[in-house]
């Protein structure tokens, strides 16, 4: 940008940082050429004023330094897109007429051409049919918005977004798209506008919001006072759980011990319970094992039989050892079937073999009823052959 030169031979050249705490700019130490670090915006700072250091050796432990300020002027370009200056508080009235004027806006850049800036108004390429407004330049940097229909209506709508495009004529040429905001409002005859607010359709008129706020309020007060009324009500009819005075639950203790189950009939006798006159002194407790006590002997002697008493003595011997056994005083039967019988069979089928030995003779005896058993079995072996 700019070259700096002294008539002596110099050390080099360097930018006194205090003057430029941003670094935006840098220079070469040989030749003191000065190139920008950063980009540059005129509508930030169009002025940069730096210090340049420019040193000297005059022999070897000495030097010299000057000092040298720099201006440096950024240009303007074209680079910001025109813009409205305010945000527009637009508003249509109930009984507007088509074509009428409602708003007239304008644009500010903040690029400053050499021939003053010059805007365009129109509407964006997809609102360019809208039914309701349209934008008319003016072509003095302004322009007017109007109504393309009249009789709008608070209850169907009431707002209306508008966009608007502004371009300028500089190289290259920038652009933007803004947006107006345009409510529906009840106007007088004269187009002074009296409400926007969508509410005042509805209530009724001469009711302020002072005054409707009031009301509420008051609801709002009665409903509190109807809840506690009923609680109060709700609380005063339940009966309390103890009439008298003394309460009875001061002599109530309760004992949450729980017995050990069939364990704890060592420790008490439940047979101390029971009346007396129906006690048996030859019952046996089923409490206790079997083999603890002695077997009461029966009065009348019984026979002695040692085949039945060892196999009921073995019986009892297995069902002691074993651990999946029911308990002590559960009921457990023994079946036995005794040896042979001294009398030996009794079968009709071994008879027939001896029937031969046998002497009917004597049926004959037994009278008139028994003849015919005497006919054929009485006689010879030679009559009943035949």
């Amino acid at each position: 940008m700019q070259k700096l030169q002294c008539q002596r031979q110099l050390h080099g050249y360097s930018i006194d940082r205090h003057s430029d705490l941003d670094r935006y700019f840098n220079i070469n130490s040989a030749n003191g050429s000065i190139i920008t670090l950063k980009p540059l915006d005129r509508e930030e700072s169009a002025w940069h004023n730096i210090t340049i250091i420019a040193t000297e050796t005059i022999t070897e432990n000495s030097r010299q330094s000057s000092r040298v300020p720099v201006h440096i002027k950024v240009l303007d370009v074209n680079d910001n897109a025109p813009e409205f200056p305010m945000v527009y508080e637009t508003f249509v009235c109930e009984n507007a007429k088509a074509g009428q004027l409602i708003q007239t806006v304008s644009a500010v850049d903040q690029d400053s051409p050499p021939s003053g800036s010059k805007f365009f108004f129109s509407l964006t390429p997809e609102a360019a049919n809208n039914p309701n407004f349209t934008v008319q330049d003016n072509e003095d940097n302004t322009a007017g918005i109007l109504t393309r229909r009249g009789g709008f209506s608070r209850q169907e709508l009431n707002t209306y977004l508008l966009p608007v495009f502004i371009s300028d004529k500089e190289h290259p040429i920038q652009s933007s798209t803004n947006t107006l905001l345009i409510r529906v409002c009840a106007c007088d005859s004269d187009g002074t506008m009296q409400s926007c607010n969508t509410e005042a359709i509805i209530l009724p008129p001469g009711l302020s919001t002072g005054a409707l706020i009031a009301i509420l309020l008051c609801i709002i007060i009665l409903l509190v006072i109807v809840v506690l009324f009923a609680a109060m009500r709700k609380q005063r009819k339940k009966e309390p759980l103890i009439i008298s005075k003394e309460d009875i639950r001061d002599n109530i203790v309760s004992y949450n011990d729980e017995g050990g189950g069939e364990e704890d009939t060592q420790a008490f006798d439940i047979s101390t319970l029971r009346n007396p006159e129906v006690i048996e002194d030859t019952q046996l407790r089923r409490d206790i094992k079997p083999e603890n006590f002695l077997l009461p002997r029966p009065t009348p002697p019984i026979p002695d039989n040692t085949d039945v008493r060892d196999f009921i003595n073995q019986r009892l011997k297995e069902n002691d050892t074993d651990p999946s056994a029911p308990p002590y005083d559960s009921l457990a039967t023994y079946a036995y079937e005794g040896n042979g019988s001294i009398a030996e069979s009794l079968s009709s089928l071994e008879s027939v073999t001896t029937e031969p030995d046998q002497d009917y003779d004597y049926l004959s005896d037994w009278g008139p009823r028994f003849k015919k058993l005497s006919d054929m079995y009485g006689g010879d072996d030679s009559d009943r052959d035949s």
